[in-house]
């Protein structure tokens, strides 16, 4: 058998330019390499980031028994292509990723910070109506949401922010059809259902799911967090698709999955019936899967290596 509440949203994975610039921003919120890979025959190598803290959520763990991993993957030679630029997936052709999104003690005092240091915003806290919210834009232009973890109207006059209180919140992909997607995170992925935040003004509801994390204060104090966001009408839309960031124009690559047992994982999800982009058993790589969800995101199956440990 496989434990599904045992199972770690783990990572998602974005394509970047230059890794050196890209990691420095990270690490300006407060995250730190704590895994690398590199490829040198194939050309590219793949950058581990995560909160790790003293006060962080899964300080000193092993890579792949976190939730809330950022990983970024760099084709060797695209830092020194003028012409090379990455989908951040909020904009046709290549819609369907939304962004990630990090958690933060006083959001006014980190949205400060990251303005005095250079960093370009989407949305500043000052624009629009939504004033407890912004996005910053990462070097790659993909949008990095920023929410408080503490009443913004609390933090207004607070001018200090620590980095390392933050988490990697959630990772947020648009949905063509909300009954479809929801059945297949909770009953074949093992997610639950945490929130929903309907907006039918504007036409559109958010679902936020995840695997079990102890017991944060708030949602804003978890990490690895998926939220879906669903447009109103897409799923009448026989023509209606998400582009699943790994066709052309290409950026976001996948979510990732750390289970107990891969095998046994697998085997369940064969009975589910899942689409699958990799078997274990297909190509040279054997210890990895890649299922699909409905709108066609891949979902990277890995072995948690600490459980696996304690299987044996």
């Amino acid at each position: 058998m496989t434990d599904t509440t045992k199972y770690r949203f783990n990572h998602s994975m974005l394509r970047v330019k230059d890794p050196q610039a890209t990691i420095k921003f990270y690490e300006f919120l407060g995250m730190k390499q704590i895994h690398h890979m590199d490829f040198p025959d194939n050309k590219f190598s793949l950058y581990f980031l995560a909160y790790d803290d003293k006060n962080s959520a899964s300080t000193g763990a092993h890579w792949s028994d976190r939730q809330g991993v950022l990983e970024l993957t760099h084709n060797h030679g695209s830092e020194n292509d003028p012409n090379f630029k990455i989908a951040n997936g909020n904009s046709d052709p290549g819609k369907g990723f939304g962004h990630v999104c990090v958690a933060v003690d006083n959001i006014q005092a980190a949205c400060t910070r990251l303005e005095e240091a250079g960093y370009k915003f989407q949305k500043k806290l000052s624009d629009g109506r939504m004033r407890h919210i912004a996005f910053a834009l990462d070097p790659d232009n993909y949008w990095v949401e920023i929410i408080g973890q503490n009443d913004s109207e609390k933090t207004k006059d607070v001018k200090e922010t620590d980095t390392g209180s933050y988490r990697f919140n959630h990772t947020m992909i648009r949905i063509k059809d909300a009954e479809k997607s929801l059945k297949f995170y909770q009953e074949t992925m093992g997610m639950t259902l945490i929130r929903t935040n309907e907006n039918p003004d504007n036409k559109f509801n958010l679902y936020f799911l995840g695997y079990p994390e102890g017991s944060p204060a708030t949602q804003a104090h978890r990490e690895g967090l998926l939220e879906l966001t669903w447009n109103y009408g897409t799923e009448k839309d026989p023509n209606f698709k998400y582009h699943d960031g790994n066709a052309e124009p290409q950026g976001f690559g996948h979510i990732a999955v750390s289970v107990d047992d891969i095998d046994k994982a697998c085997a369940r999800f064969e009975e589910k019936g899942v689409s699958w982009k990799k078997r274990l058993t297909d190509g040279r790589m054997k210890n990895v899967a890649f299922v699909l969800d409905p709108d066609g995101y891949w979902i990277e199956i890995i072995q948690n290596e600490r459980l696996k440990k304690s299987n044996l």
